[in-house]
């Protein structure tokens, strides 16, 4: 933010093009642990539909557990990568939480306390059944109108991916997009770690052990969420989801958590609707409800889940660590 302050006055010449860059990917972080051959053999295995088989998917979640914890900003990689712990990259990624307050106390000119606001909440939004943002939250009398800025602004400065919800699943999203109701993912998950467990000025190596388990009692479905997020957004998509909540008609409430739009469009089932799952045990009401309310929009769609590929009641499932080849 600070270079994008500094050259708000200089002429920019045509021939430049500007180019986002993400924390790292979950290809890349693989590069940077020294294994450049698991991608292309899940891209295999995700084109066939075939199963990895237990050893391989244990590695594969492994190596994707890792990813959640470390994050991909390239900082707390090579701290990573240099000393394998835990701890000492948990200090690391608080070091660019703190910058990322000194930088909204600089740049976010006149709504400063509106954006540390919201930055501070975005954990426990997250943490909510429906992880859209409330604004209600931060102050009883909060209206979207007033913090609308300051969500631009987060999402400008990277910090945030801001997924809109749509009203409607057709070519198009943006056209059908409600931009009042959103959730609020942080860009990247390691960093949304550390500022989870923010009561602690570090988080001891324990803990992290025990999330890279799965043995700590912690939202997983926020962390998995969140992951999901981010790498569809290095994928190059824009974030929408679909909800209703209708009190009226059961049959139109439900949710799906992300919706992606086929490359190539036909004149119908242009969107694959994706739903993630953290646990073992889950159902498929709302894409049932979903694909019966929009049968000519919607492609097959997909769920991310922590086993292997699967198929279930005509559903097929994917490994997490498949998101960035969707």
């Amino acid at each position: 933010m600070s270079i994008k302050a500094n050259v708000d006055d200089i002429v920019i010449p045509s021939e430049e093009r500007h180019i986002k860059m993400h924390p790292l990917d979950f290809e890349e972080f693989l590069w940077a642990v020294g294994d450049t051959t698991m991608m292309p053999f899940l891209q295999e295995c995700f084109s066939a539909r075939r199963p990895l088989g237990n050893a391989l998917h244990r590695k594969a979640m492994n190596y994707f557990r890792q990813y959640l914890l470390v994050g991909g900003m390239p900082q707390a990689v090579v701290e990573y990568i240099t000393s394998r712990d835990f701890a000492k990259t948990d200090a690391v990624k608080r070091d660019i939480l703190t910058l990322y307050r000194a930088d909204i106390t600089k740049y976010a000119r006149g709504y400063e306390r509106k954006v540390e606001a919201i930055f501070d909440e975005i954990p426990a939004q997250l943490q909510r059944h429906e992880k859209t943002f409330r604004l209600s939250s931060i102050g009883k009398a909060a209206r979207f109108r007033e913090y609308e800025d300051a969500l631009y602004w987060l999402d400008d400065a990277m910090i945030v991916n801001n997924c809109y919800r749509t009203t409607e699943p057709g070519i198009g999203l943006k056209s059908s997009q409600d931009i009042s109701t959103l959730k609020c993912y942080m860009a990247d998950t390691g960093l949304l770690i550390s500022h989870a467990f923010n009561e602690k000025s570090i988080v001891d190596e324990e803990i992290y052990k025990k999330l890279l388990g799965g043995k700590l009692e912690f939202n997983e479905g926020m962390i998995m969420e969140n992951a999901v997020a981010q790498m569809l957004t290095a994928a190059g998509n824009k974030l929408f989801f679909y909800s209703n909540s209708s009190r009226e008609n059961a049959a139109d409430r439900m949710k799906i958590d992300f919706l992606i739009e086929n490359p190539v469009i036909t004149s119908r089932h242009n969107i694959t609707p994706v739903e993630v799952k953290s646990g073992k045990n889950y159902t498929f009401s709302s894409l049932r409800k979903f694909r019966r309310k929009f049968p000519a929009q919607l492609d097959n769609p997909l769920i991310l889940h922590s086993g292997d590929v699967a198929e279930k009641d005509g559903y097929q499932c994917l490994p997490l660590y498949m998101t960035p080849l969707l």
